[in-house]
C-alpha cells in the first residue's frame, strides 16, 4: 500500500493543553477524521479504518465512543429500499 504524509501545523500550545506528544495527536487525528468521514458517508467503515490505521472491527468499535452509530449506511440503505 501505498501512503502519502500530509503535514498538519499544531501549535506546541495544543499539545501541551492535551497534555500529549506529536505521535499520539496525529494518530488521535487520524481517527477523528476517519470518524467524521464514515459518519458523513464518504468513507465506508473498510477505507475509515484504513485511515484509522487499524481493523475495520477495531474502528467498528472504537464508533461508540464518539456517539457514531456502527451501522448507519447500512441502515439507510435498508430505509432507502423500504421506501
Amino acid at each position: 500500500m501505498t501512503t502519502r504524509q500530509i503535514v498538519i501545523n499544531v501549535p506546541e500550545s495544543v499539545l501541551q493543553t492535551e497534555n500529549t506528544d506529536a505521535d499520539t495527536f496525529a494518530r488521535e487525528l487520524c481517527l477523528l477524521a476517519a470518524v467524521k468521514l464514515y459518519e458523513l458517508g464518504r468513507f465506508s467503515s473498510g477505507r475509515a479504518a484504513e485511515l484509522a490505521g487499524m481493523s475495520r472491527v477495531e474502528f467498528m468499535m472504537n464508533l461508540g465512543r464518539y456517539k457514531v452509530f456502527p451501522l448507519e449506511a447500512e441502515l439507510q440503505d435498508l430505509e432507502s429500499d423500504i421506501a
